[in-house]
């Protein structure tokens, strides 16, 4: 582990793999299988479950639970307190560990606090779930999620800002087009 900071406080099980850069802080508890890439910060009170593949450059705000079958790309923020599911129908009595739901969580994408986010569905890129929201089936790239049931109520850009009619980011002056439901940078010309 390479230019990496571990709280005293935090548990690594052996076999888990940390990349440079990441900082883990108070009790924080990652599972030996768990992969963690470089630059990442993990807030107090952390889990990461055995088989969760976290990117680089993500941001894991206090008290989150990464279970089996989670995947995040690089870039993404997990918002205080936010939830991951992996099971559809829980009980106690029944057993379901066979029955784990990949959820993919796409590059860029940011969960406000206390989000919910049921398993088995892919955030898309640069998506914005809103704090509270609760996700029950898959988001499109750049959606502006809020509510319970979440509902799509606009477009975010790559820096997170909502954009208006015009899809043109107020922070940043990139342009977006609509295209077949689906959100996208224009691409710029190389030759102007």
């Amino acid at each position: 582990m390479n230019n990496t900071y571990i709280h005293e406080s935090a548990i690594i099980d052996d076999g888990a793999k940390i990349g440079s850069g990441t900082k883990i802080w108070h009790f924080t508890h990652v599972m030996g299988t768990a992969e963690i890439g470089e630059n990442c910060v993990l807030g107090q009170n952390v889990f990461v479950g055995n088989k969760v593949k976290i990117g680089n450059n993500i941001k894991i705000q206090n008290n989150v639970s990464l279970y089996e079958g989670v995947v995040c790309e690089d870039d993404v923020f997990l918002g205080p307190s936010m939830v991951f599911t992996n099971v559809i129908n829980p009980r106690s009595g029944v057993e379901r560990k066979n029955e784990f739901k990949t959820t993919l969580v796409k590059r860029g994408t940011s969960i406000g606090a206390n989000a919910t986010i049921v398993c088995g569905v892919t955030l898309g890129e640069y998506c914005f779930i809103g704090a509270g929201a609760v996700i029950t089936r898959d988001v499109k790239p750049f959606a502006l999620m809020v509510g319970v049931p979440a509902r799509q109520k606009g477009w975010v850009s790559k820096s997170g800002a909502i954009m208006g009619t015009d899809l043109i980011c107020p922070e940043t002056n990139e342009k977006y087009i609509l295209a077949d439901g689906f959100l996208k940078a224009v691409e710029k010309n190389l030759d102007t």
